[in-house]
This record gives C-alpha cells, structure tokens and sequence, in this order.
C-alpha cells in the first residue's frame, strides 16, 4: 500500500512536505515502547505512536520502518520534525487513536508486522 493512500485512509496531515510520499508500506506496526518495536517490528512498516520525542524517528531508523504517524493529533518537537527531514522519514499526524487506526489500516488490507513476543 502506498503512503499517500494510508494518509487519506487516517485523514493524516503530512508533516514533512519536503519528502517523497511515493513510498510502498508493506505492513504496520503500533506501540507506544520503543524496546517494544526494536523486538516485534519487521522492515519497511509503518509505526503508530503517540511519542513525539526524537528518539521515535531513532528506533524507526534502526527498525527500517519507511514513516511514522502520530496518533490523536499529536504533533512532533522541532528536534524530531529536523531529525526526520535529515533522514528522510516521513512524518503523519492522525486526529485518530490507536485502536481506530489500526482497524482502518487492517480492514483496508495492511497487515500487521507485529511479531509474537512471548511474554516474561
């Protein structure tokens, strides 16, 4: 699926204009811990977070994930906006909520790129 198909798909605004949207998003992944995506994310998804700090855009680059949406409306700090620009990671708000979210992605057929992670 593409990127500019999810943003309409999540009534998202894009937040890094200067970047290509003409990206394929393959699956997606949602959680607000990022130790939680470093171990149950697979490549080139796309994260839901409510987490707008600059260390989102970090553990997004080390998962290989191609964007990122924020959820419920919430908007990135100015470190985090630069960061993204610098790395090419394109950046979605969404005024929706998780849950929300990620029904609409699965019901439009992006598959979650969550992997089981046994509990400890």
């Amino acid at each position: 699926m593409n990127l500019t198909e999810i943003i309409k798909l999540v009534d998202g605004s894009n937040l890094t204009s200067e970047l290509n949207l003409d990206i394929e998003i393959e699956g997606g992944c949602g959680a607000d811990l990022m130790s939680d995506v470093l171990l149950s994310s697979q490549p080139n998804a796309v994260l839901l977070t409510g987490l707008t700090n600059p260390q989102v855009v970090r553990t997004a680059l080390m998962a290989e994930f191609r964007a990122i949406i924020f959820v419920r409306g919430k908007r990135p700090q100015a470190e985090t906006l630069q960061l993204a620009i610098q790395e090419n990671m394109p950046l979605i708000s969404s005024p929706l909520g998780m849950f929300e979210l990620c029904g609409r992605l699965r019901s439009a057929g992006l598959p979650s790129f969550e992997s089981h992670v046994p509990s400890s």
